[in-house]
């Protein structure tokens, strides 16, 4: 059983990374650093120099180059690394469904890790298919959507091997605590999908007003960012009760060490997304902005699920 939650911690930090790499290879505009799917530029290896392209490339690859006039080594291997994490991802969701099958008792844990490697499978046929679209923005929502339920499924594996009894919240009330969890939970995860609407704004505001105009770009999506930022004072407030809740209620350290890494990661994320905009949407930026969301939610994941199990 050790060996099992140790290793789907581990699959959990890699899907985590993933979506930074993701949210990276966004920033960069290297989706389409790749343009065919699984290959790159007809190779397994993507070339280095374009040297190691056919002299008329262009005729065969620039409907989907996004307007790149040249090829560019650095975005092309972004996007390949890109890949490489996300099948690397992959085989480490498969062996976890093997230790799940091989170490746990309970079957719904296997069922579950079973569950995120389609699910998983299912994520790198959607891989192909925002290639294909070339980079059409509903695919790109769904496909960050879908990382989001993988991450949630197994973390929800990882805390069904414990015992009831492992976390020690006792019999408080919780009812209203696992509410605004919910509520936090769900608003997080809009803010993440509404989040990839607003980078598909800037994109557009790149493309009409150029890389000089930088400072522009959030004039575009103003009203996006303003509401975008309302809500993530909610999130704050949300937050604020939860932690407030926990400490005043609950003696173990498990549940006050994550409500307020929640609040530290949620004030984090406030000044990231504030830097963002002040700051013309800095490419380096902008993962970590969707990582920190990431984390939030996971977090809000755990701990939802102890309290969850502990009130039944």
């Amino acid at each position: 059983m050790r060996s099992f939650r140790k290793f789907a911690v581990i699959t959990i930090v890699a899907v985590i990374f993933l979506i930074f790499v993701g949210g990276f290879v966004r920033a960069t505009g290297s989706g389409m650093g790749c343009p065919d799917w699984p290959r790159c530029f007809g190779r397994w290896i993507p070339p280095t120099s374009i040297d190691q392209l056919p002299a008329n490339y262009q005729e065969i690859f620039g409907a989907k180059l996004k307007g790149e006039v040249e090829f560019n080594a650095t975005k092309t291997w972004t996007e390949y690394i890109n890949r490489l994490v996300g099948a690397s991802v992959g085989i480490f969701i498969f062996i976890t469904v093997i230790l799940a099958y091989r170490t746990q008792t309970d079957r719904k844990i296997f069922y579950i890790c079973l569950l995120s490697f389609f699910l998983v499978s299912f994520e790198g046929w959607l891989g192909a298919k925002v290639v294909a679209t070339e980079l059409a923005p509903g695919m790109i929502t769904l496909h960050m959507v879908v990382a989001v339920i993988i991450l949630g499924l197994l973390i929800w594996a990882v805390l069904h091997s414990y015992s009831d009894t492992s976390f020690h919240t006792g019999k408080e009330q919780k009812s209203d605590l696992l509410f605004l969890l919910m509520m936090a939970l769900f608003i997080t995860i809009g803010q993440i999908i509404f989040g990839t609407q607003i980078r598909e704004g800037i994109d557009h505001a790149q493309r009409l007003l150029g890389d000089h105009n930088r400072s522009l770009w959030v004039q575009e999506v103003k009203g996006k960012v303003v509401f975008h930022a309302i809500l993530s004072i909610g999130i704050l407030v949300l937050h604020g009760l939860i932690y407030k809740k926990v400490k005043s209620r609950f003696e173990g350290k498990v549940l006050r060490r994550f409500a307020s890494w929640a609040l530290i990661l949620v004030i984090l994320e406030m000044l990231s997304g504030t830097l963002l905009s002040l700051a013309g949407f800095p490419a380096a930026l902008q993962p970590l902005h969707l990582t920190f969301s990431t984390v939030i939610v996971a977090i809000q994941f755990i701990l939802y699920f102890i309290l969850a199990k502990r009130s039944k």
